[in-house]
């Protein structure tokens, strides 16, 4: 293997979220590999903080701050990278977001809020950023943030796990319309994973762990059980992975969803039992 493979110097990556969490860590990651980075975020702050931390790795970035539910701001989110660096090579679709509550406590606008910001993003992200890939005779690829909840139930999740199963089928479905034109697409799927949202209560809370709110031992303890690799992710092994997707290292891997998850949707409902040494299937 040519460690070079992994190199994405020079590609032009956009990445919707990228200011916190898992899409700050892909926009980092891709900088770490050599692409230059376009951040959509809808705190101003939070993006420009990710674009500072890739210009100090000698890349350049933009931030532009928008809302990825309001469709005219996505396409012109794709059309600053093409202006401002006359090429894009690369897609992050990772902005979305979700509240929990029982599908039928839940209102016609907050499902809209939930389609809009989880699937509608996605599409006209992907339906603005094509068509430039395709004019730039390079390929592409394009990384669609999923979770695993696309592939289980999900109560009190009902809205956003339909999302998510659609964006499942939209990476398979694209993966083969657009294999002629050399772009690939593909998904990640997270599970648990330690971002602003999950641990510090909100959403566009502070990037900084130091910040966040601690966990318990009980809390600890009952994630060890459940996840395979007993412990959280954490978003930098996101980043990872979607830098190994948009590099040459996957240059045969296209229509793949990628857990990112230490094993909890392989696990299927099997915990760890408390005393230690074994499984138990959850009923």
């Amino acid at each position: 293997m040519d460690t070079n493979d992994l190199s994405i110097t020079d590609q032009v990556a956009v990445v919707t979220g990228g200011g916190g969490g898992i899409g700050r860590a892909i926009a980092l990651a891709l900088a770490d590999q050599g692409a230059d980075v376009v951040i959509g975020e809808v705190v101003p702050e939070r993006g420009e903080e990710t674009a500072a931390r890739i210009r100090e790795r000698g890349r350049r970035a933009v931030a532009v701050p928008m809302d990825v539910m309001d469709t005219d701001q996505v396409r012109a989110l794709i059309d600053t990278a093409s202006r401002e660096f006359g090429r894009l090579d690369i897609l992050v679709n990772n902005a979305g977001g979700v509240s929990g509550r029982a599908f039928i406590d839940q209102s016609e606008r907050s499902w809209r809020r939930h389609i809009d910001l989880n699937l509608v993003s996605l599409l006209a992200a992907t339906s603005a950023a094509v068509p430039v890939m395709i004019a730039g005779g390079r390929g592409g690829s394009i990384i669609n943030v999923t979770s695993i909840e696309a592939s289980r139930a999900a109560p009190n999740y009902a809205v956003y796990a339909a999302c998510k199963a659609g964006m499942n089928n939209f990476t398979r479905t694209l993966a083969v319309e657009l294999a002629e034109h050399g772009i690939r697409v593909n998904a990640i799927a997270p599970d648990q994973t330690d971002t602003p949202g999950l641990r510090g209560n909100n959403p566009k809370g502070p990037v900084d762990p130091a910040t966040w709110t601690p966990r318990g031992g009980e809390a600890e303890a009952a994630i060890a059980r459940r996840i395979p690799l007993g412990r959280p992710g954490v978003p930098e092994e996101c980043g990872h992975a979607a830098a190994f997707l948009a590099s040459r290292l996957s240059a045969y891997v296209t229509g793949v969803i990628l857990p990112v998850d230490g094993g909890t949707w392989a696990s299927g409902g099997w915990v760890r039992n408390r005393e230690g040494g074994g499984w138990t299937l959850i009923d």
